[in-house]
């Protein structure tokens, strides 16, 4: 078939996703990518500006104004006409109105499972097929007449082992990656609790694409401090895959939410015990048995409203996971038994199989049958158009919640003395 993914497309997480997806499915299928806006655009970037590659405009989906959704909407559809495209695969999509247009178009769509608030949950039954790559998301969703539980995976052939020895005899090297959101990856939980480790025999280092100080500025004397005495090594810089995992011994994770995980799986299949907070989906990766799973302090809603509530480690249990490692003797054995897991339960060539024959066999849902919630589907896009809409969507992208402290504050106001 000639498939078509709509996808961010550069040196992301989400990107990563796509690819491992592409390299799935071109054994047997034409795959053409849509490069969606997102943080970043590739176009000068050789390892991702090919030939099938077709680029959309920047503010795809997040510019309200009608003339530019408009044109995005008639880029996106000369894109599917002039491939031919029968199949068009949603990464991560926030705009509906291309789901809509092939839906009308009689194209079949699916999407790759990951974000969703309660408010757009049941929108997803405008897809034909959903692809779920773990089991909250199937859990989710399973009252899709057509969702799949296709288990996560990576490449094990990229991402393995250079050795199992440790690093440095000396030291004990935990390994951390930040990416582009150290605040949801945990950093800061993480670099806190790091700093009431009572050794000397211990190194912590962060791989992120963000300035760590800039986005912790309350870390900013205790970052100084760590790195200043050598226990912290920080490295700000995008690295390809497969990353710098080589580094670390360890892999230490306590982030407040996931879609997946993607680092959990590529630490594990290069050989490094993982320690994760006791929540899904990462603890459906994660077992004392090849790595510590931490303690949940709470749980709390997140300012957008997505469908899972984050959650924060308690802080004795993460150092407690911490010094657990630093007492191990032999940490040869725990590298194995990480690397062990992978092979057996993380083989993206391997669990990915069933791909192709749901991308074929999934049938084309009745338009009679998305009625209802097409209709809520477009007050909700309209909605996004208004101005009070557009206000709110520019507050929670700068992460206040907003209308919460203005009814309080208002409440404050009126309330008799």
């Amino acid at each position: 078939m000639k498939i078509g993914i709509v996808t961010t497309w550069f040196e992301r997480g989400a990107a990563y996703v796509s690819k491992q997806y592409i390299d799935s499915l071109s054994k047997d299928n034409e795959i053409y990518i849509y490069a969606r806006g997102g943080e970043k655009f590739a176009e000068d970037d050789e390892n991702w500006n090919k030939y099938n590659v077709t680029w959309g405009d920047k503010k795809w989906g997040k510019d309200f104004s009608g003339e530019t959704r408009e044109k995005n909407l008639n880029h996106f559809k000369k894109w599917v006409a002039d491939n031919k495209i029968e199949v068009v695969f949603f990464n991560e999509e926030h705009w509906w109105e291309p789901i809509i247009f092939c839906g009308t178009a009689g194209i079949k769509t699916g999407a790759y499972v990951d974000y969703y608030t309660k408010e757009t949950r049941p929108f997803f039954a405008l897809y034909d097929f959903l692809i779920c790559n773990t089991k909250r998301h199937y859990e989710a969703f399973s009252w899709h007449d057509q969702a799949y539980y296709v288990p996560w995976g990576t490449d094990i052939s990229l991402f393995k082992p250079q050795t199992y020895e440790v690093v440095d005899p000396e030291f004990v090297n935990f390994f951390h990656s930040a990416g582009m959101n150290p605040f949801r990856k945990g950093t800061d939980l993480l670099i806190s609790a790091f700093g009431k480790l009572k050794t000397n025999k211990v190194k912590l280092i962060i791989h992120t694409q963000v300035d760590l100080i800039v986005v912790f500025p309350k870390l900013a004397s205790l970052l100084q401090e760590l790195e200043k005495n050598g226990s912290l090594i920080t490295i700000t810089k995008t690295v390809s895959a497969p990353g710098l995992y080589y580094l670390g011994d360890v892999y230490v994770y306590p982030t407040r939410l996931e879609g997946i995980g993607l680092t959990i799986a590529e630490a594990l299949a290069c050989g490094l015990p993982t320690i994760v907070p006791d929540n899904g989906p990462m603890n459906e990766f994660v077992s004392n048995d090849h790595g510590r799973l931490v303690k949940i302090k709470k749980y709390q809603r997140r300012h957008d409203d997505y469908f899972w509530p984050e959650c924060i480690v308690d802080e004795n249990s993460l150092v407690e996971s911490l010094d657990f490692f630093l007492k191990q003797k032999d940490l040869t054995s725990w590298k194995r038994k990480a690397r062990d897991y992978a092979e057996k339960n993380l083989d993206w060539s391997v669990n990915s199989k069933a791909l192709s024959e749901i991308f074929c066999s999934a049938i084309i849902i009745s338009p009679d049958k998305k009625k209802d919630i097409l209709s809520k589907v477009n007050s909700y896009e309209r909605m996004k158009t208004s101005k009070l809409r557009r206000l709110i969507h520019k507050i929670s992208i700068m992460g206040l919640n907003f209308i919460p402290f203005f009814f309080k504050y208002l409440k404050k106001k009126i309330s008799p003395k």
